[in-house]
């Protein structure tokens, strides 16, 4: 089956079966009062719009029976893969790996580690955890792609000029094709949103293709009732 969504710069085609869901960093340390991003004096309740349209896209691409991948940013609880160049960045309250409200600051097996129960994973939905921004950087996500047979991926996550431009950006050098929801992504800064978006997009789609959860749920439908998309 193949789908095709209205996008920018141009539409997006896709097949379910070689296509993975990336629902980037939507962590408690980010997106919830007490983690990092609020130890760095952000306004975590910005990324929260993110999560319903994220739900349904979420819903549709199990029905479809897609690859999802869940990404977590955060730590060895022993510090050893963190860079003093990241630990010392920036004047927090807290400093990662320092005790916070929601346990150790991006440190794995905390509570603020975790996936939000809204976006939870569910059996047999991979979760990998990284050190980095990039979610190929120091992991298996690409051998995990590659093994699967993947070459397009439909990315949602936080933040979007951080974790998710990062990820976008390395996936595209490895030949992968990206499509951004605009509205299953989010920044603490606004501004950041929207120029991370016009990124992707610009000069023919350079990084990849953007468009938003409705363009492509309703792409879907029509391709699932025969339609066209």
């Amino acid at each position: 089956m193949s789908i095709t969504v209205p996008a920018e710069p141009f539409s997006f085609t896709f097949d379910p079966r070689q296509t993975a869901l990336m629902c980037i960093d939507f962590q408690r340390d980010f997106v919830e009062a007490g983690g990092v991003g609020e130890s760095l004096g952000n306004d975590v309740s910005r990324l929260r719009s993110t999560i319903e349209p994220t739900q349904r896209v979420l819903a549709a691409f199990r029905e479809l029976g897609s690859t999802i991948i869940h990404t977590r940013e955060g730590h060895r609880p022993d510090l050893t893969d963190l860079f003093p160049a990241k630990r010392d960045r920036g004047n927090p309250s807290l400093r990662i790996g320092e005790e916070g409200p929601m346990g150790r600051l991006l440190v794995r097996g905390s509570r603020g580690h975790d996936i939000i129960p809204e976006l939870a994973p569910i059996e047999g939905e991979v979760v990998l955890d990284k050190p980095g921004k990039d979610s190929f950087y120091g992991t298996d996500l690409e051998t995990i792609l590659r093994a699967r047979g993947i070459t397009r991926l439909i990315v949602t996550g936080v933040t979007t000029e951080v974790c998710v431009q990062s990820t976008v950006r390395a996936a595209n050098d490895r030949g992968f094709e990206c499509l951004v929801l605009s509205d299953c992504t989010s920044s603490y800064f606004p501004e950041f949103h929207e120029s991370a978006l016009a990124m992707f997009s610009a000069q023919g789609g350079i990084v990849g293709w953007v468009a938003d959860s409705a363009a492509l749920l309703g792409a879907i439908k029509s391709s699932e009732s025969g339609g066209e998309a």
